[in-house]
């Protein structure tokens, strides 16, 4: 770029800008004088993030920062690129401007920031409902990604989130749980404003509930994203997460009626019931010791609340989701369980495991005072 063309430039632009910003201006044209690329690279981005920059982001970004590009670090280029684009008219300008910015980016030495470019673009795709468009973005991002040994954290968190999104868009709500969950942990949560946290933390819950694939809430209900639900609004929600841990069925019943406030639960509401069913199950099994998990038939309806004559599909169900590990004698109508599923305890489960192992602790004594007992010239010897 012609050394007198981009002082004019640089000059008309910090005459059009606030007065707080104008002397970044002057700083800009003396890094760009002194081919200072790094400190120039470094106040462009200040520059951007600052909201009182947005009408002259464009601007700079096509008819400044496009001149060097190529002697700039090639992650924050895109990166002031994403910033530019907030300022396109509407999402087919914007989606034009991603296409040539991934494009420009798309060399050997520069993956990372081609990937972080067509993510980018994958989610303007999402919002025009280009889903094909945008898993084909995706996937060729994800394979790139996989192929690193390490890249910047910014550039995972704005894949997991934008493949979340596709996932909630095409209801496939196992595959959006991993992802969203992913993206919570490429992030600072602080970083999120309340309402974006509690839309997270509730999108979250409702995936997790009416997915087909996910029967172990424990990393959600670890997760502090969760705090922000604890409210009068979404309490009913984050009750009703921690009833499916424990296999709670009276709990359940309480907060039935508040799952009309949520349309993807209430058309659920039948497969609600079975996974509650299922938890019930595995939460009885796992209340018992090793040694006495043969159940009849008649006590898991009794502890499940399902019919006697659906118990057998309730165990088979539980056995074919690797829930419980055992057998089924259909004519003694018994089901002997060697294994059940690990999941995270509240604090009554836990203070059931605390008297299980107080238990344990008194049969071993009871065991050696026996054999002392028993054995006593053994001993002796």
């Amino acid at each position: 770029m012609d050394p007198e063309v981009a002082s004019n430039f640089l000059s008309e632009q910090r005459e059009n800008a606030p007065e707080d910003l104008q002397p970044s201006f002057l700083t800009i044209e003396d890094f760009w004088d002194r081919k200072l690329w790094h400190q120039l690279t470094d106040v462009l981005v200040d520059f951007f993030n600052s909201d009182a920059s947005a009408p002259q982001r464009l601007p700079l970004f096509r008819h400044f920062i496009l001149s060097f590009s190529e002697k700039i670090n090639q992650l924050k280029f895109v990166s002031l690129g994403l910033l530019a684009a907030t300022q396109c008219s509407n999402d087919q300008e914007r989606l034009s401007f991603f296409t040539d910015l991934t494009a420009k980016v798309n060399k050997p030495a520069s993956q990372d920031a081609y990937v972080y470019a067509l993510v980018a673009a994958s989610e303007v795709k999402l919002r025009l409902q280009d889903l094909a468009g945008a898993r084909k973005d995706l996937d060729t991002a994800e394979s790139i990604l996989d192929s690193f040994d390490s890249v910047e954290t910014e550039v995972h968190a704005t894949f997991y989130r934008t493949n979340a999104g596709y996932y909630q868009a095409k209801a496939e709500f196992g595959s959006y749980y991993r992802n969203a969950l992913l993206y919570l942990a490429c992030i600072d949560l602080k970083s999120l404003t309340l309402e974006d946290a509690q839309a997270r933390a509730y999108d979250l819950s409702i995936a997790a509930l009416v997915s087909d694939s996910i029967y172990n809430f424990g990393e959600l209900l670890l997760h502090p994203i969760l705090d922000s639900l604890n409210n009068p609004q979404y309490n009913w929600l984050r009750d009703l997460l921690f009833a499916f841990n424990r296999g709670d069925l009276n709990a359940y019943n309480v907060l039935e009626n508040n799952i009309s406030k949520a349309p993807l639960l209430d058309e659920h509401k039948t497969f609600l019931w079975q996974k509650i069913s299922l938890s019930a199950l595995t939460e009885a099994v796992f209340r018992r010791p090793p040694h006495d998990r043969a159940m009849t038939f008649q006590t898991i309806s009794q502890e499940t609340k399902v019919q006697p004559h659906e118990i057998e599909i309730l165990i088979m169900k539980a056995l074919s989701l690797g829930l419980l590990k055992g057998s089924i004698d259909q004519v003694a109508e018994v089901a002997r369980i060697n294994w059940v599923q690990p999941k995270v305890l509240d604090m009554k489960q836990i203070d059931n495991m605390r008297l299980r192992l107080k238990d344990w602790d008194s049969s071993v004594n009871q065991l050696g005072n026996w054999i002392e007992g028993v054995g006593k010239d053994v001993w002796a010897a």
